[in-house]
Parts: C-alpha cells; structure tokens; sequence
C-alpha cells in the first residue's frame, strides 16, 4: 500500500498550479492533505465524443499529482449522464445521447486517460450502475433539494433565456445525477472546470442530505484553444490526445502567441519557476515566442508519444518549414557570440549595413528567425541558437552556425 505523501512543496505545487478556486476553503483542503489521511478524489467524465482534448485533459493532471501522493483517484465515467447531456456552459441544448452512442464514444476512453494518470491504482465507476436503478420517486427526492431559481440562476441558462432559446426539463436533472455520483462513492475531493462549479456543489448538498460530510471542491483553469477561443472540437482548435506526435507539434506551432505561458502552466511539466523566467525573456524580446512554441511542443508530444517522437516531430517541422520558406543553398555565418545586441548581429552576419538600418527594418516587420518575424518590445537584446536561418526583406538570408 502506498504510504501518504505529505510533501508541503508538492501540496503548494497540487494547490496553486493551474487553481481556479477551492471550496469551502483552501486551508480546509491544505488541512486535509496534511493530515497524512486517504482522501477518495472524484472526477466525473462524460463519453460525449471519441476524443479527449488536452483541455479536457487539464484535470487528469491535476487528477495525477493527488494520485502521486497516494491519494484514492474515484474516476467516474457518466455513461448514465451523457444521455442527459450536460448543460454547463453550453449555449445551446445539447442532442439527446442514444445508449450506443455512448458505448461507441467509450471504446477508447479508458486509454486516452491512462496517458496521464495511472489506471492500475484508480477506481473506475460508471454511474449507469446506479443512476439508472433509480425510481421517479427517488428523483423526486433528489430534486427537492434545488430550486428553479437556482437552477436559473446558472449564466449559461441566464443567456439562453434571454434569447428565448429552449431549456429542457431533463437538463435541470443533470446537476443532481452528477451530485448523487459523489454521495454513491463517497467522494472526499471533486475536481473540475470552472464551469463544472454548479454541478460539484451539488454533489456538497447532496452529501448533506445523505449525512456524508460534504466533499471539497477543488476547480481548474480552462485551457483555451488554439486561437484563443473556448477550446472546441466543433471549432477545430483543439489537441486531441490521439492526436499523432506530427499533428500535436504542428497545431502547438500555430498557436496564438498569448496562449503559450497558460499551455506551459496547464498542459505541460516545466517547473513554475522556469515558466515564469520564459514569461519574461519572451516580454523583454530576448526570447523569440516561436522558440517558446517549439519547446511547449516538444514537451507536449513527450509527454504523450514518448523524447523519440518529440525529437522526430520538431525535425520533420524544421526540415518541412525551411523547404517552404528559405532556399536551400543559404549562406552560413559563424559569430562571435550568440547573445547581444539583435541589429549588432544582423551587421555581424552581413545582413544589414548599420544598426540604424537593422532597428528600422526590425520595426517595420522586415525581419524574421525561422519564419517568424521578431518584436522587441524591451530593449534589443537576443539569445540566437544554431542552426536559426534569419532572413531579412525577401532575398536575404543567413544560417546561424
């Protein structure tokens, strides 16, 4: 059996990372892992689709450091509940789910998951067990505990309301399956998006009802897709954990600048330290963002297809970028060094005249590394790597050796 972990650096780590909010309090939970007791940590999954995206995937690694410290992950899979179609966040009512729907959805849940947090130690529950053994009777009791105006206070159902778009019946049950799954396991912790608040409250008043000592409720940041936007399968600007290593580095290369230090806190191991340090360098134009992306790619394909398809993956991106976009015969320079002053290099390497020329060229867009042009916001300072093709204007180009 494995021992308790109490690690205060690890619980900091586990209570900060990626937090949206803790419930009732973060020293109620702080306390609770401290205590050196099992808690039974619940997280709730809807088999709505074949493929789990990396945003949903934000909690399983919140879901892996609890596991890490030996904690009792309860992994909940709503096969009863992705009938009912959860209304969180939805601005639109969700289609009603056929049975077989939801036993196709589920074929290759279970492994996606495993990816992240490990299988063998996790209690996996489908909540059909339960839910679908229950009487009108009994739905009825679970249902005095809320009240419309609850349930209509929820922002999703405020919008919808207000644009006089429909609001079934069944979506209303949904909270109370999901909060009577907590009351059947006995759920110490429920994590989840911060959309998920209405609904692991729930599962708190529930457990009162039943005389269980309500849960702890602990929610994370939402990952964004690739374009800033919620992430969405709908809207494509997701990555799937089935993704292949090419497509998963490919679609991190085109993301929008502003979401790379959020996927370095939420979808990626890097220390918090070392993130914060990237933060700065890339806000003094000292690091180039797309150099950023290249190693929040790296790590993200590792993480999921293991070092050899990262390393295989950012080669065949260079390699495929550089045949688009420079020649293949391309002058090479060797400096003196590879940090300074950027427009001292480009008069280095032969590429500008002056450094008057080199800083109007840079300030006009005139100058990109590896294809993406370069913004110095603060100070000209730069860290060059090897191997960097610079090019200025259309014709110039320069390789780092």
């Amino acid at each position: 059996m494995q021992k308790i972990s109490t690690d205060r650096k690890k619980i900091d780590e586990l209570l900060t990372r990626g937090v949206d909010k803790i419930y009732p309090s973060e020293g109620g939970l702080r306390e609770a892992l401290l205590s050196g007791k099992k808690l039974r940590v619940k997280f709730g999954i809807d088999p709505t689709g074949t493929k789990i995206h990396i945003g949903r995937a934000v909690v399983f690694r919140k879901l892996r450091q609890f596991q890490e410290l030996g904690h009792q992950i309860v992994l909940i899979i709503g096969d009863f509940t992705a009938q009912i179609g959860d209304p969180s966040d939805k601005l639109e009512k969700r289609p009603f789910l056929k049975p077989a729907q939801v036993q196709a959805n589920l074929k290759n849940y279970i492994p996606q998951i495993g990816k992240i947090i490990n299988i063998k130690k996790t209690e996996i529950k489908y909540n059909s067990v339960w839910l679908k053994k229950f009487s009108l009777q009994e739905v009825t009791q679970l249902a005095e505990q809320f009240t419309i105006q609850q349930m209509l206070q929820r922002r999703n159902f405020k919008e919808r309301l207000s644009q006089n778009q429909d609001i079934s019946l069944r979506e209303l049950f949904y909270p109370l399956m999901q909060g009577y799954d907590s009351v059947a396991v006995h759920a110490d912790v429920e994590l989840g998006g911060t959309d998920q608040l209405f609904n692991l409250m729930a599962g708190r008043k529930l457990q009162e009802r039943y005389r269980q000592k309500p849960q702890l409720v602990l929610t994370v940041r939402m990952l964004n897709g690739l374009d800033g936007r919620k992430m969405s399968t709908s809207w494509g600007n997701v990555i799937n954990i089935l993704d292949t290593s090419k497509e998963q580095f490919g679609k991190v290369m085109s993301m929008r600048d502003e979401e790379i230090i959020p996927y370095f806190i939420l979808a990626a191991d890097l220390p918090m330290g070392e993130i914060r340090e990237r933060e700065k360098l890339m806000k003094q134009g000292i690091l180039n963002p797309r150099d950023a992306k290249a190693e929040l790619a790296r790590r993200i394909v590792a993480f999921y297809h293991g070092e050899a398809a990262a390393r295989k993956a950012d080669h065949e991106f260079v390699s495929q970028f550089k045949d688009k976009e420079t020649p293949k015969n391309i002058p090479v320079r060797k400096l003196i060094s590879y940090t300074g002053s950027f427009p001292d290099k480009l008069v280095e390497a032969g590429l500008c005249s002056s450094k008057s020329e080199a800083r109007r060229l840079i300030e006009q867009g005139g100058v990109k590394i590896d294809g993406s042009k370069v913004d110095f916001k603060n100070g000209w300072d730069i860290i060059l790597k090897k191997g960097s093709v610079i090019q200025v204007g259309k014709h110039k180009f320069v390789k780092i050796a």
